[in-house]
């Protein structure tokens, strides 16, 4: 019985000596992560104070922004109509031309595909 006693309180060692290595090795980790939550932390304060400076001019940005946008249906409409009247028109014929059938045979794209010539 000596032997499953001593046996018993050897694997109850190498059980606590394993929790201990592996809760080292887990705090470790968390030191870490914490040390790097840490400077993201900072890094995101000092953008949030770089920020607070240029948050007059991008509101103004934005207003000018949103006054040009309105203003732009306006401006493609005037920007038509002066292309409207600029382009030079062919002067319309005194006799309508006769519509007039597709003349000529179809013939099929696929042989010049594939690089077939016929014959003349």
């Amino acid at each position: 019985m000596t032997t499953l006693v001593v046996l018993t309180v050897i694997v109850i060692l190498l059980l606590i000596a394993g929790l201990a290595v592996y809760l080292f090795w887990t705090g470790s980790l968390l030191n870490r992560i914490a040390s790097n939550l840490e400077e993201s932390a900072d890094l995101v304060h000092t953008i949030g104070r770089n920020a607070q400076v240029i948050v007059p001019g991008v509101e103004h940005i934005n207003e000018t922004g949103g006054v040009v946008a309105g203003a732009l249906p306006l401006l493609y409409g005037m920007a038509e109509q002066i292309v409207a009247d600029v382009t030079p028109r062919p002067p319309a014929p005194e006799l309508p031309e006769p519509a007039r059938p597709a003349s000529g045979t179809r013939r099929s794209r696929m042989l010049d595909a594939v690089g077939f010539v016929p014959r003349a």
